[in-house]
């Protein structure tokens, strides 16, 4: 076995049901453009039938989602996730600990030394970005929050230091999230991961030059405030993701994500915006690169 198909095989996390059975779905027709993924976990093997990472990537190539932005969660995905980017030319990384996680690391009093780790691992060419961080008031509860708020803000210094991206997990925080970035100064590409927020937050975005990244949840039914935030939201700030293997889109929810699936969620939003699927694709290349720079670099 070489060295890349040893790697591949070793996904460190597992996600999914053992015992549930389901088939991936047929490929969606391949765009006119090739675009980035610009957030995805290949390190989750998802279920049974689990695509290893080289295979993800090459069934999204293969549809026109021909690179990607690898993210840890934590110290360990974040280090799987540089090695990852340093030998596959179609990978960048971001790195971080996640913010459910943060009040954990906390209390063992190792969120010090995991920063310095992060920090380390921000410096290889390939990492272009810290995160996914932030403040999540979903599952994080009151007791945690301090040590959520010092995480956040110890990323945000990283993301400043190595002058890369900052991709931001904001679930029922955005108000706290917004308050943090302006009190102590936003890094200069900042990226809203999973967008979430409704109108007045894609404003907020506007403002203040901030990205936002829409994933298949902008598919759902159930939420026409997320078309409604990209409708208005400055088409020079908006990136496109999967989160894989969760946030399945619309046509095909209901099953594991993988970065293969993005061409439904990227028609969706050109049909949102009212433009053509190959200009929305140039749109989103054009927004990725700014903020991560060249997948040729630093191999």
């Amino acid at each position: 076995m070489t060295a890349a198909a040893e790697f591949a095989a070793n996904q460190i996390r597992f996600w999914g049901d053992a015992e549930r059975k389901w088939e991936w779905p047929a490929d969606p027709d391949t765009l006119p453009v090739s675009v980035v993924d610009n957030h995805c976990h290949l390190d989750f093997a998802a279920g049974p039938e689990a695509l290893h990472p080289f295979a993800a990537l090459d069934r999204a190539e293969s549809v026109g989602v021909g690179r990607i932005v690898q993210v840890g969660t934590d110290l360990e995905t974040s280090v799987w996730s540089a090695k990852f980017a340093a030998i596959e030319p179609r990978v960048l990384a971001a790195v971080a600990l996640h913010p459910n996680d943060a009040p954990d690391v906390a209390a063992q009093g190792k969120l010090e030394f995991q920063i310095g780790e992060l920090d380390r691992l921000a410096a290889q060419p390939r990492v272009r970005a810290i995160g996914e961080t932030g403040l999540d008031y979903f599952r994080t509860q009151e007791n945690g929050r301090s040590a959520q708020a010092a995480s956040f803000e110890a990323h945000i210094a990283l993301a400043k230091k190595h002058e890369i991206a900052l991709q931001i997990h904001d679930r029922d925080a955005h108000d706290d999230v917004v308050e943090t970035l302006l009190r102590v100064g936003a890094p200069a590409k900042t990226v809203f991961h999973c967008f979430s927020g409704d109108v007045e937050l894609a404003r907020i975005c506007n403002d203040n030059g901030w990205y936002m990244s829409f994933s298949g949840t902008a598919t759902f039914k159930n939420a026409p405030y997320l078309r409604e935030a990209f409708e208005i939201a400055d088409k020079a700030l908006v990136l496109v993701e999967t989160d894989s293997p969760f946030l399945t889109p619309e046509p095909v929810r209901g099953r594991p994500n993988a970065p293969y699936l993005m061409p439904h969620t990227v028609r969706r939003l050109a049909a949102v915006a009212d433009l053509p699927v190959a200009e929305m694709c140039e749109i989103f290349n054009r927004n990725t690169e700014a903020v991560y720079g060249s997948w040729e670099a630093g191999l």
